[in-house]
């Protein structure tokens, strides 16, 4: 996957400055349960934001980085507990894409 120009960086900021964590990460990590949740969300809404409740931010960059990894997404912003990723969709839904709806 590419990385991102400034513009689009800036682009996808804005549009997730408004956007609420839809998938929350405790202490426990990754489980099934969470990577599909990630997946499902990534699929619906192309732009998602991820809260990561750890404590010690390297161990938090590490998983951040894990889960985009193993999702072939891309991260465009990590703010303390705060992951805004990206993966575009391969049929984007209007009424679901935060990208089509912004």
């Amino acid at each position: 996957m590419s990385k991102f120009s400034a513009s689009d960086k800036k682009h996808l900021r804005s549009i997730g400055h408004k956007l609420n964590p839809v998938v929350m990460i405790g202490d426990r990590g990754l489980s099934e349960g969470v990577m599909t949740e990630i997946d499902r969300a990534l699929d619906d809404h192309e732009l998602i934001k991820v809260k990561v409740n750890i404590a010690e931010p390297t161990e938090r960059r590490a998983l951040i980085d894990q889960f985009c990894a193993a999702h072939k997404a891309q991260l465009v912003q990590a703010i303390g507990k705060i992951a805004l990723i990206y993966r575009p969709a391969k049929k984007p839904n209007p009424k679901l894409s935060n990208l089509l709806r912004a």
